[in-house]
């Protein structure tokens, strides 16, 4: 049987959104057929049904009412879909035939507008990537604030600094061509998956530069300070492009393009981000637990986004840093105006998000409301700080007129429809209170009607009547129909009377019965009016939520500041760190300020390289994060938690923290280590920070004291940086003597009546234990296992003592000149060196024990742990 009208409509306008899942209006309703219908009732746990039964033609069938899309959109979004938005486009009513529909926009992770269903503290951006002429341009968007970014960085064999800024700006959707997806397919899936995005394949556009001029109605991209930067141009008009298409009858929110020089911020790649947990935590995932939740104290969205993106972008212009550090300092000195301040911005909205819904046209009363109740907010701190340079360049007439015309217009109590009415105030439109007027005091208009109609024709007796046939009209009597004007219209007769109309009563008739259409119509266009309005001071509202944002973390800087005493660092362009009493932010909040430990730290031309040894759970890790989080907070322009602190620009944050296998590539320990270490190794400069924990624990002792020294050598002769290299190694201790750079500090360990206590105090000189079967103790592993660990620990250190009587331990640098060494001993008998399996297993045993960071282990991992143990202990006997 031949398909319906509907149904060939639907396939015609299917087959050019393939990749999406297409939300055709019917009526009340948006329907869904076929694969999309399984699709969806699947996702979204609809009832799957099918048309047309009686045709004999099995349609599934799926739909979600119009009035509550949004949410299934955004569910359907959040999984990584595309969803095309098929409208009506004309009157059904009207139409002949079937009636016309088309796709208005496309929904997609990097482009969708429904605000409500993303986190509100969070960018949500669309990023295209381009590579041309050996560069490669970044662009991104978030089309619900407006922000646009481009970047420009040069092409590496391994993409690393791509994937840093991926990491850093994690885009929810990302833009490539296809010939550039497949040279990086492995790392990008692998990134996708991470971090819940999706890839889109695009073409390039045609021509890249009108487009994006043509767009911002300029003469030249030199306006944007991206002319003849090719990558970028393309990589912009792609994102443009996209986000156009996309939202085909919306305007877009962006108003220019802001050109990021990566080389203006110090790089930290996305190992070092999340070793540090700058914006979330490892553990949890969240932002408890991050330097994010530290420096927090933002009172909008705005100014929490902001915070991210300085935390992720350290500054290395010591001029600008100083300029945020001075305007901090103007809130810590001013306490009134800081409070006052904090007060006020409880008000600000999220302006941006605001202008966003505006722009897009899915605006309802309360947007417009809480716009209205910023921009009195905003006016107010302008006010307080008038006597400064914060809003210099706002006009604060636009302000007070928008304010005016939203408080006028808009009622504070307006619903979130605003195809249902009272959303205008009385007062407001002169015939749109008329018409309030008519419908709420009906009857009193219609006695007054009939009581002018009786002076009129002297008809005592007439009546105003109302039946659902005939709706309204006069009803007189057959003895006064001489009486009746030649102004009435008949209407109907009866047996005893007549019913008549009159103008004047067809008109309040029309209106009556009309008014609630007429009110919703004439209220929602109104409501538009207005809104239209405030999008014509779009420039000055986004101006000024751009100084709302800043002026929210400053004084977010300021409270914290004051709230944890933090001080103000000196920033210069030395070599040299230099920290008194420096303190880690996370750790200290989660402990309380009187049990952490505070620390100095030195690290100049003449001793740049610290060898940094002391037990697991004795605070090393803790200690060299804290050094890199102090920087970071620095050159973000926040102060930071120490007594002093005098610190040059580090252009890099370089780190390898902890061990663990690469599950999805199928890496070991070992190689991931090693991977990581090389990726320091080949990025860093001379103005880095390179922070190495525990390197080379990943293979056997030897191998692991080599590669730890040889790491060392290199990092102290060819680079240079600032570093700490924290290790169990106890040989790296001998570095100090044999290189003017380098120098041994310990974390203080005291001992007494057999325990051991972690002092947390950094010292200088080199640790002579491990204390590693100490820490297992503290761990509460059973005695049995420590009794025979002490006994096998005393066997190997004797046997430790031979072996550096005869062999040259400085030469330990690299795999096979452990052999070498060994064999230049006279005497030399292979059999001496191979341990029996008693040793083998022993040393097996106590290197794990060390090697196992137990202030991070899960109860479950703990008891793994203690049955691999017992495992290997069975096995020898």
């Amino acid at each position: 049987m031949a398909e319906t009208p509907l149904m060939k409509q639907y396939k015609d306008i299917k087959s050019d959104y393939k990749d999406s899942i297409l939300f055709f209006r019917l009526g009340d309703f948006y329907e869904m057929f076929f694969e999309d219908a399984i699709k969806a009732s699947k996702e979204l746990g609809l009832t799957l049904t099918s048309r047309n039964k009686e045709r004999e033609q099995d349609v599934p069938l799926a739909g979600v009412p119009y009035h509550s899309a949004n949410s299934y959109i955004a569910k359907l979004v959040s999984k990584g879909y595309k969803v095309a938005i098929c409208e009506q486009t004309e009157d059904p009513k009207a139409a002949k035939g079937i009636v016309k529909r088309e796709v208005v926009k496309i929904i997609t992770p990097g482009t969708i507008i429904d605000v409500d269903s993303l986190d509100s503290k969070s960018n949500n951006y669309l990023m295209s990537i381009k590579v041309t002429e050996n560069k490669i341009g970044i662009a991104y968007i978030d089309i619900t604030t407006g922000e646009f970014k481009v970047t420009e960085i040069d092409e590496d064999t391994e993409y690393m600094q791509l994937f840093s800024e991926l990491n850093k700006i994690e885009p929810k959707e990302v833009l490539l061509t296809s010939s550039f997806y497949e040279t990086i397919k492995d790392k990008i899936d692998d990134f996708v998956q991470k971090n819940d995005a999706t890839i889109s394949i695009v073409n390039k556009v045609r021509d890249s530069e009108k487009l994006l001029t043509d767009y911002f109605g300029i003469v030249s991209l030199e306006s944007y300070g991206i002319k003849g930067k090719k990558s970028v141009i393309e990589a912009a008009a792609i994102a443009l492009d996209y986000a156009m298409t996309m939202q085909l009858e919306n305007d877009l929110t962006v108003e220019k393009i802001e050109f990021l020089n990566v080389s203006n911020y110090a790089d930290i790649n996305s190992i070092t981000r999340k070793n540090l947990e700058l914006t979330k935590s490892q553990r949890e995932k969240t932002v408890y637990g991050s330097l994010l939740w530290v420096l927090d104290k933002c009172k909008s969205s705005m100014g929490t986004r902001l915070l991210k993106r300085y935390i992720n972008n350290p500054l290395l212009d010591i001029e600008e840093i100083t300029k945020r550090q001075n305007d901090v300092q103007y809130f810590i000195d001013n306490i009134l105006v800081r409070e006052d301040l904090k007060e006020k911005l409880e008000n600000i909205y999220d302006l941006e998000r605001l202008l966003g819904k505006v722009t897009f046209g899915s605006e309802n009363g309360k947007d417009l409301t809480a716009l209205k109740n910023t921009v009195k907010a905003s006016i107010e701190i302008i006010q307080i700080l008038k006597d400064t340079s914060f809003f210099n360049d706002i006009n604060i007439n636009v302000l007070i007129g928008i304010y005016r015309l939203i408080d006028e217009s808009i009622d504070e109590n307006a619903p979130f429809t605003v195809r249902e009415g009272n959303i205008i105030k009385r007062g407001y439109n002169a015939e749109l209170d008329e018409i309030h007027k008519i419908m709420n005091s009906g009857k009193d208009f219609l006695l007054e009607i009939e009581k002018k109609e009786k002076e009129a024709t002297g008809i005592k007796n007439m009546k105003i009547k109302y039946n659902k046939v005939f709706g309204y009209f006069i009803e007189v009597t057959k003895s006064n129909l001489d009486m009746v004007p030649d102004t009435y219209i008949r209407k109907q007769t009866l047996t005893n009377a007549e019913r008549f109309v009159t103008p004047e009563l067809k008109k309040y008739e029309d209106t009556i019965i009309n008014s609630k259409a007429k009110i919703e119509d004439m209220e929602y266009y109104l409501f538009k009016e207005v809104s239209t309005k405030v999008k014509e001071c779009k420039t000055d509202l986004v101006k000024l939520a751009e100084k709302l944002a800043y002026l929210d973390v400053i004084v977010s800087f300021s409270t914290v500041a004051i709230e944890n005493d933090y001080i103000r660092p000196e920033i210069t362009n030395d070599f040299s760190i230099d920290i008194k009493d420096g303190r880690h932010p996370v750790v200290e909040k989660l402990i309380g300020r009187s049990d952490f430990v505070s620390n100095d730290t030195l690290l100049t031309e003449k001793e740049r390289f610290t060898v940094l040894t002391g037990p697991n759970m004795s605070g090393k890790s803790t200690y060299m994060k804290q050094v890199a989080l102090i920087s970071i907070m620095a050159q973000t322009g926040s102060y930071v938690p120490a007594s002093s602190a005098k610190l040059s620009i580090v252009d890099k944050y370089l780190t390898r923290i902890g061990a663990s296998d690469d599950i999805l590539t199928g890496q070991s320990t070992f190689m991931v280590e090693m991977s990581e270490v090389s990726n320091i190794i080949n990025n860093a400069t001379e103005r880095s920070l390179i922070i190495l924990d525990e390197v080379g624990r990943g293979t056997s002792t030897f191998d692991g004291v080599s590669i730890a020294t040889a790491i060392s050598e290199y990092i102290h002769e060819k680079i240079k940086a600032k570093t700490i290299f924290a290790t169990h190694y106890h040989e790296l201790t001998e570095l100090e003597n044999r290189y003017e750079n380098i120098v041994n500090y310990r974390i203080e360990v005291e001992e007494k009546a057999g325990k051991v206590m972690f002092l947390r105090n950094i010292v200088k000189g080199g640790a002579d234990k491990s204390y590693g079967i100490e820490v297992v103790k503290l761990a509460g592993l059973p005695k049995e296992i420590l009794h025979e660990s002490k006994k096998i620990l005393h066997r190997l250190e004797q046997k430790k003592e031979l072996i550096e009587k005869t062999i040259d331990v400085h030469q330990l640098s690299l795999f096979g000149q452990v052999i070498e060494a060994q064999e230049s001993y006279q005497g030399y008998n292979p059999d001496f060196y191979t341990e029996d399996k008693t040793d083998k297993v022993a040393e097996e045993i106590i290197y794990d024990i060390e090697s196992k960071d137990v202030n991070n282990m899960t109860p479950m991992e703990a008891l793994k742990f203690l049955s691999e143990i017992k495992a290997k202990l069975e096995e020898k006997k």
